[in-house]
């Protein structure tokens, strides 16, 4: 179980950790929960793309062992990818801590460059797929490292450093962490579908209950639905 008031204090430096690094987050990420929904119409399209905050501790309540920060600042369309045309990408900067697991999983269409913005080293824990899309412990993982071709074995850690990326498609399990420190990442993919598009390894949720114990500086993604911006 998430807190507003722990979701709150993980915001406010998640921000700053951001700046620190030269990154700056769209106007519409300063918001107030009230002047999102007095600008409804205007925003239509930030809530349709899920645009904005997100913070996930996979449903467990452990953020700090195993959790994610993520602001997914731009998103295309499902109907564009299928036509060719249009918007068919997205971009989220994300924060991973020191030792902080995002835990093991593939996308279905989703293929995407993991780059590391600044921090500290991105460890990467990687499998194959089988035929089933399960892991396949055995088979090596063929990926792109800043554009050259490289093969891992089943189960190999890949470390970037700053301004190191890896990219990954479809059937790629990962499971990644800051190691050694906190870790400034980007992502840069084909469309971003947080509802259907994210196969775990385990039997957890992608989004986080949350108990609204003060009032929230800014809304999530998650929290569009109900608040009937959707």
């Amino acid at each position: 179980m998430f807190f507003n008031q722990l979701i709150n204090k993980i915001i406010q430096e998640s921000d700053e950790f951001i700046k620190s690094y030269g990154f700056r987050l769209p106007p519409f990420a300063y918001f107030q929960p009230s002047e999102l929904v007095a600008r409804k119409l205007e925003f239509q399209a930030i809530f349709d793309a899920r645009l904005g905050w997100d913070i996930t501790d996979y449903g467990e309540g452990r953020f700090n062992e195993k959790g994610l920060f993520l602001f997914t600042v731009r998103n295309g369309s499902m109907s564009d990818l299928r036509s060719g045309k249009g918007m068919c990408y997205a971009e989220k900067i994300m924060i991973s801590r020191q030792d902080q697991v995002s835990p093991s999983h593939r996308h279905i269409i989703k293929t995407e460059d993991i780059i590391n913005r600044g921090g500290a080293t991105l460890a990467i824990e990687m499998f194959e797929s089988n035929a089933n899309g399960e892991i396949d412990l055995k088979a090596p993982v063929p990926v792109f490292c800043d554009g050259v071709a490289k093969m891992f074995n089943a189960g190999d850690i890949l470390r970037l450093a700053p301004g190191e990326s890896v990219t990954l498609a479809p059937g790629n399990w990962h499971k990644f962490w800051g190691e050694n420190g906190d870790v400034l990442i980007g992502e840069v993919s084909t469309v971003n579908d947080d509802l259907t598009d994210n196969v775990f390894a385990e039997p957890i949720g992608r989004f986080s209950e949350i108990e609204e114990d003060v009032d929230a500086i800014h809304l999530l993604v998650s929290d569009y639905e109900k608040w009937n911006l959707l």
